[in-house]
């Protein structure tokens, strides 16, 4: 019998402390925090083909699992959101000591001409061969799962770019109009 002023102990196994703090964390999360229904804000930045992958896989990836997911495309990510994106989207393996090349070749070799296009169909191929989505693919299904595909307004402006240039489906904004859309983000990336 416990005595007054004395603390009362209550022993409780493993399972059932578990099962509260679960209980608790759902609570405190709620129906509204699900991370499935949260938002992705991603920019795109770079407008090489290698660079094309990572916004856009992520982007696919966040809208898939039922992520709000937007992609900001600025300065030479608007490469990837042009309609001739197929053209525009080269690699150049100079300055970029950690491409993969199928025999060892020192850096000044990558300034021959002609490396250019060698290295752009080399790694088309390899990304084909894995079975890696095409850039086109990723934009399409981009676009299929709500990927909200925006192209900065000063960037086209700036480098003398029109609506007409670019696929259908894209959206058009400013860095204010975006960074709107990233403060209500949970995740953001710059790429």
């Amino acid at each position: 019998m416990q005595q007054i002023g004395e603390t009362p102990t209550t022993q409780m196994s493993e399972d059932d402390l578990r099962r509260i703090v679960r209980e608790e964390i759902q609570a405190a999360l709620g129906a509204s925090k699900d991370p499935g229904t949260q938002r992705a804000a991603i920019i795109a930045s770079k407008g090489t083909l290698d660079w094309s992958y990572p916004p856009l896989i992520l982007a696919t990836t966040a809208a898939a699992t039922g992520m709000e997911t937007s992609v900001f495309f600025t300065f030479y990510g608007l490469n990837i959101l042009l309609k001739d994106f197929d053209k525009e989207l080269k690699i150049g393996p100079t300055g970029n000591p950690a491409m993969p090349m199928p025999m060892p070749m020192p850096q000044f070799a990558t300034i021959i001409p002609g490396m250019v296009p060698m290295a752009t169909k080399m790694m088309k191929s390899k990304f084909a061969g894995k079975g890696v989505a095409s850039i086109g693919e990723l934009l399409d299904l981009a676009i299929e799962l709500g990927v909200r595909l925006i192209a900065c307004r000063m960037t086209m402006d700036v480098f003398g770019y029109e609506e007409a240039d670019f696929r259908d489906g894209v959206e058009y904004a400013g860095a204010a109009s975006f960074i709107s859309e990233a403060r209500k983000a949970n995740v953001t990336l710059f790429i």
